[in-house]
């Protein structure tokens, strides 16, 4: 099936179902028109075009989880849930959910084994209205700053290992040096930059596995402090409110967000079904146990008092209490360093979706977001993510920042997670009818507790918190919710005014066209604009249009 490079390909309109035969005339030339969504399941680009195979599989998928999130969220969820007993329980639930996703993730990229990740999946299932569902991807893509979050941890780190006290200004400040200098090295020096993100990567493992050996040691009594004894009656002081528990829950989920990034590169993947059949779980466990074994470690040297207290640098106080002082400022910069290596992660990603959207003729000035000029970089997209992560970066007040944007991401990407769900088990109700027969099933109840347990993250947050539970100093405990609703209504807005309004007043369809490449055998779907014919009537209703 992947021998061969399909340069062409042809899909009649309307929609059709996977198996309805092809009237040769309606085949475009250069490409295949189709004025509704992806319904062919077949994807065939050159196999030697595939370069990605199980194990660099596995390091997207690992290296895009592994990032600041069990170094600056464990505090939160301790403080959230009151105790250590329900703190570990909330990170073996987060791991099930993360697993449920995986699962849902993993039969949709096996079903339709090409780049995009949801935004295909989602196109798939939902066709009606028309480009709705990309219209709705594309304002969770462009407004949300992803790269923000690590760059704010980035700034805390990097001053508490030069003891100076952290101020609104001065943590924001390094903060917008760091994801600065991660949009300019990806933008303008390309292959340095993938360098300097591998060795980063390197350097975040060593930190993590250095956390767990030295918390080993720290349970056998080898610390500066005294034993803080945290497993002696593990669940008391438990509060257990839904806001704290949901709340916490987003901590978690935030540290595992990427269990799907191997979706997103599947085009470029050799035999794609097995390698991400691997991979992915491989990736999950390993990530799964790490996670453990370092919050065992941060509750077997930190006492509880300390870990409430010590926000995002809580890695700092581990390494204080087992190495000494002067560790703790050393191993600081590691722990900076590795965040920074995550913010270049993000942006390399992230700026790549804003190009993708460019060239597939979605976004306004689409050829100047689809453009790799000047160094052979998608240096504007680059720069959208960067604008929208230092605006997110920068408007919350202080002791805010680092949770806003964490919960602002979280708190769609459920919204999204949930239509994701929803739309395979729809699948599953008429598979014959979708062509649905993937190597690899989820199954119901894996689906269905996926997409309630999204469900409940994204209804639980608007019930108020207790006493002492908000998770903002200064902001409502629901701004995020908000923000973050806002954020998909800005998508639909959007769809509403590039795939319905404009339309109408232009006299024109638009008409999706799948082309492959023959330089490198992808496949993607670029969207172009149809001349319709009026009739007199339909012409003066929209000319109406355009002058009232």
């Amino acid at each position: 099936m992947f021998g061969k490079l399909r340069s062409t390909v042809s899909r009649s309109s309307p929609v059709r179902t996977p198996g309805e035969s092809k009237d040769a005339s309606q085949v475009a030339e250069g490409g295949e028109v189709d004025d509704g969504l992806h319904t062919d399941l077949e994807h065939t680009p050159s196999q030697t075009k595939r370069q990605i195979g199980t194990v660099s599989a596995f390091f997207l998928v690992f290296n895009r989880m592994v990032g600041t999130g069990i170094f600056a969220t464990p505090s939160t969820i301790f403080s959230l849930s009151g105790s250590v007993g329900l703190s570990l329980f909330i990170w073996v639930a987060g791991m099930i959910i993360a697993a449920a996703g995986m699962a849902v993730y993993l039969e949709f990229g096996t079903g339709l084994p090409k780049n995009g990740g949801e935004k295909n999946y989602l196109e798939f299932v939902y066709r009606k209205p028309k480009y709705l569902a990309t219209g709705f991807y594309t304002g969770y893509v462009i407004l949300l700053g992803w790269a923000g979050s690590n760059s704010v941890v980035f700034g805390e780190y990097i001053l508490n290992a030069a003891q100076v006290e952290v101020t609104r200004w001065n943590q924001r400040g390094i903060g917008l040096a760091c994801i600065t200098a991660a949009f300019l090295v990806h933008g303008c020096a390309l292959k340095w930059g993938l360098r300097l993100q591998n060795l980063l990567g390197l350097i975040k493992l060593i930190v993590v596995l250095l956390i767990i050996v030295a918390g080993w040691a720290a349970l056998g009594g080898a610390l500066k402090i005294d034993k803080p004894h945290n497993f002696d009656n593990a669940f008391a002081g438990t509060t257990g409110s839904a806001y704290g528990v949901v709340t916490a829950l987003y901590n978690v989920i935030w540290s595992y967000i990427g269990y799907s990034n191997a979706n997103y590169a599947l085009s470029e993947t050799r035999n794609p079904v097995r390698t991400i059949k691997i991979a992915g779980p491989a990736a999950l466990i390993s990530v799964a146990v790490i996670y453990m074994l370092v919050n065992i470690a941060y509750f077997a040297a930190v006492p509880k008092e300390e870990i409430a207290s010590s926000g995002r640098i809580l890695a700092a106080s581990f390494f204080r209490n087992v190495f000494g002082n002067s560790a703790e400022r050393a191993l600081s910069v590691f722990v900076a360093l590795s965040a920074f290596g995550n913010v270049l992660s993000v942006i390399f990603s992230q700026g790549r979706l804003v190009q993708e959207l460019g060239r597939e003729g979605i976004l306004p000035f689409s050829r100047f977001w689809a453009s790799n000029k000047p160094f052979n970089a998608p240096l504007a997209g680059l720069f959208e993510h960067w604008l929208v992560s230092v605006i997110i970066m920068l408007a919350p007040p202080p002791g805010d920042a680092y949770n806003f944007i964490l919960n602002v991401i979280s708190y769609p990407l459920s919204i999204v997670n949930a239509f994701v769900a929803a739309g395979l088990l729809y699948l599953y109700i008429n598979p014959g009818k979708w062509g649905w027969s993937p190597p690899f099933r989820a199954s119901w109840p894996v689906v269905l507790l996926f997409l309630l347990s999204n469900i409940y993250l994204a209804a639980a947050p608007f019930v108020p918190p207790e006493h002492g539970q908000n998770v903002y100093n200064d902001l409502p405990y629901y701004l995020h919710c908000v923000v973050g609703m806002g954020i998909i209504a800005a998508g639909g807005v959007y769809w509403l005014v590039w795939a319905v309004l404009l339309p109408r007043i232009g006299g024109y369809e638009l008409v999706r066209e799948t082309k492959i490449s023959e330089l490198d055998g992808w496949e993607r779907s670029v969207f172009s604009r149809r001349k319709l014919r009026e009739t007199e009537a339909e012409k003066r209703h929209r000319l109406s249009l355009v002058s009232s």
